[in-house]
């Protein structure tokens, strides 16, 4: 190989790539002449010369022999490195010394290797493992020094053999080297979505995304990276608790990473927030967006975290449930390891505080709590975005109707106004309303199911006193804005809505008195279902109400318990630990009905069972008794489907005979309008299949009936 003339190697095996910052392109330069130069020797070691002078790449062996040659042609390769004219050309371009430079851009190869105080050795470490991320010819020579040709990623065995002086690698391979501690280097390839233990066949690379700020000048901010800024308005200060955790910051500003839970509801500002404490500290904030389908144990905050180190801000990530799905260790989520050297501070905006139990165990601070948009500060929102575009259409009204029955948050409310102010007409009270309804997103999944209100206020048929009762309801949950915020008991009785019992036997109009209160006060009607919030696991019940209650305080909605008595049962002497959790399970629920902003109305056909402590707790208590005559008397007409001929029902004679609730006679009424609906039959309803239902229905109820009760149509019953 001496008659080979001299190359010019690039900084990379690509042409025309190479970095911006002068310290890098040394280093890349180090890396590729030191692997041409291995290559060199491979094409003699292994008898390739006349095939490498053709521009193949050496040809594989047996790996196990080529490492027991090491030693055996450790002083000929020397003697090669000598002699060679290439390999000695690619020799003397390795002695030319590093650029030097007094105030590199923060995050570049020359900014991180005098801020973290590296030496040659590990440099030259980084340096190895960023190539293949910004060369994709670079895996293949990489494959071709390793023998093996599925290794295209190096490692520090790679970079053993080519350091001149192996013995100062060795610091490298130490998991507590600065170039792991801060994230520059991990273990695996590019995109693998697990570590893997450190050794010297593991694969190491440089983060992708950490490409840019280390070798490019032309600084770019990341696009996986928003910035936040913090609230200007005055109702957004920061309060004296995330004044403290700003404090604690900027006292241990070279300290490990740090972790501060930002908790509030859905859609308030606490990326906003989070950006007011890093500005106390004097750090900028980066937004990120978790990626979805996260895949369990894959630890993808970490090159973020070092992203966010080399551009010399702090992270705000949205802790979603859904983000949470990760495989846990004995230090928190897994996907939440951080370099543990990384002096920066992650804000995690928290919307559900069950989940600061998965974070890490160390280095959490105290978490600063968003307290929720009073009514005051929602009513001068809305206010102050719709009114000038109202065209002086009177809407404060609506207003502040809205600002109690829809809870959101600013960035909610914002929205809204946007789109209502987009209308290309004058705004309508009803308009506000209908934009608000619009953002309710129940997340209550499987827990309750929603239900479309059938029947209208005059359907009702209840006696005189519980008919005034159900008034009352609708009234007071009309009231209740004018009541909390005009009247002032909105701080005595802590905002709260309204709770409701309705008890009695089946079929009396429970659930559709529940459906008409629904109607009249234009609210979404969702029916709990008990089998899937009740759970026989400790904790799980009350984790279920909490869900409910979270999403349903959000807005104004009609919360149906049916069959309550099985939720809201007395609390018992306490004999084991499930008579002891099971109160507990009460004792939670009467305090979140409490707080329940909305409207929850309750039924039961087992009024006695329900604990006396939670009754006292309950705004109306309506008793719905069976229907007397009179009321018998106006349900049968209104059962009758509109398009059904029922001119020979006698519902005098039926009323009077038959002591039904009105489910019943709904059901009696179905069932004689299938047996009559045969073919060609014309579309009526008769006394003899009206009574025949009656008969059937008492039947099914296994209630005792006397042929004489049905008078002339005895006969008809009486048939076999």
């Amino acid at each position: 190989m001496s008659s080979a003339a001299p190359i010019a190697a690039p900084v990379t095996f690509t042409p025309l790539l190479e970095s911006s910052d002068g310290l890098g392109n040394y280093w890349l330069h180090q890396v590729t002449y030191r692997l041409r130069r291995e290559i060199c020797w491979l094409w003699q070691e292994r008898g390739s010369v006349s095939v490498g002078r053709g521009g193949s790449l050496p040809t594989f062996t047996d790996r196990l022999s080529t490492t027991l040659d090491l030693t055996r042609y450790a002083d000929e390769k020397k003697v090669f490195f000598v002699n060679d004219e290439t390999a000695r050309y690619l020799t003397s371009l390795l002695e030319s010394t590093p650029p030097q430079e007094e105030n590199p851009p923060q995050g570049s190869v020359a900014w991180v290797v005098k801020e973290l105080g590296l030496e040659s050795p590990a440099c030259f470490v980084l340096a190895l493992g960023l190539l293949p991320v910004l060369d994709s010819a670079a895996g293949t020579v990489m494959a071709a020094c390793l023998n093996d040709p599925a290794k295209t990623y190096p490692t520090l065995a790679l970079a053993q053999r080519l350091w001149d002086k192996p013995e100062e690698i060795l610091p490298c391979g130490d998991s507590a080297h600065p170039l792991f501690r801060f994230g520059l280097l991990q273990l695996g390839a590019a995109g693998s979505r697990e570590g893997a233990a450190l050794d010297w066949e593991t694969p190491i690379c440089v983060s992708p995304s950490l490409t840019q700020p280390l070798l490019f000048r032309k600084r770019r901010w990341p696009a996986v990276f928003r910035r936040v800024h913090p609230l200007s308005h005055e109702s957004a200060l920061l309060s004296a608790e995330a004044k403290l955790v700003a404090a604690r910051l900027k006292a241990s500003a070279q300290g490990p990473p740090r972790i501060v839970p930002i908790i509030g509801t859905k859609g308030a500002p606490l990326a906003e927030v989070a950006a007011g404490i890093s500005k106390l500290v004097g750090r900028p904030l980066a937004e990120l967006e978790l990626p979805n389908g996260l895949v369990p144990g894959q630890p993808f905050l970490a090159p973020l975290a070092t992203l966010a180190w080399l551009h010399g801000c702090d992270l705000f990530a949205p802790l979603r449930d859904g983000a949470c799905c990760g495989a846990e260790g004995k230090d928190g989520l897994l996907w939440f390891a951080l370099p543990p050297a990384l002096p920066l501070t992650v804000f995690l905006g928290v919307e559900e505080k069950g989940l600061l139990r998965r974070l890490p165990s160390a280095g959490v601070l105290p978490a600063v709590t968003l307290p929720p948009m009073t009514f005051e500060a929602r009513y001068e929102c809305l206010r102050e975005q719709l009114l000038s575009a109202s065209r002086n259409v009177p809407l404060a009204g609506s207003i502040a109707e809205c600002a109690r029955r829809f809870r959101y948050e600013r960035d909610t409310i914002d929205a809204i106004a946007k789109e209502l102010r987009a209308l290309d007409r004058p705004l309508q009270p009803t308009d506000l309303t209908t934009a608000c309804r619009a953002e309710v997103t129940l997340e209550i999944g499987e827990l309750a199911q929603p239900l479309t209100p059938r029947f209208e206020l005059k359907e009702l048929m209840l006696p005189p006193k519980q008919a005034r009762e159900i008034q009352e309801i609708i009234q007071g949950m009309q009231a209740l804005t004018r009541v909390h915020y005009e009247w002032g008991t909105a701080r005595a009785w802590n905002e709260s809505g309204l709770c409701a019992l309705f008890a009695g036997p089946p079929g009396t109009g429970k659930t559709m008195a529940a459906e008409v209160i629904a109607a009249e006060l234009d609210l979404p009607l969702y029916r709990i279902d008990l089998s899937q919030v009740v759970n026989k696991y400790i904790g799980e019940t009350e984790k279920n109400l909490c869900r409910l209650f979270n999403a349903a305080d959000t807005s104004d909605v009609l919360l149906f318990f049916d069959e309550a008595d099985a939720l809201f049962g007395k609390r018992t002497e306490v004999k084991d630990a499930h008579d002891r959790y099971a109160n507990l399970e009460i004792s939670y629920l009467l305090e979140r009905m409490e707080r329940f902003k909305g409207l929850a109305v309750l039924a039961t056909n087992r009024k006695q069972d329900l604990d006396e402590a939670f009754l006292r707790r309950l705004r109306f208590v309506v008793d719905f008794p069976l229907p007397g005559e009179e009321e018998r008397r106006r349900i049968w007409p209104q059962m009758i489907p509109p398009r059904v001929d029922a001119k020979e029902v006698d519902f005098d004679f039926l009323a009077r005979q038959f002591p039904l609730a009105g489910g019943h006679i709904r059901s009696i009424v179905f069932h004689a309008c299938l047996q009559s609906a045969r073919p060609e039959a014309p579309r009526r309803l008769t006394m003899p299949a009206i009574v025949a239902a009656v008969k059937s229905e008492y039947d099914k109820l296994n209630r005792s009936l006397s042929l004489e009760q049905f008078g002339p149509y005895e006969e008809t019953v009486a048939r076999p």
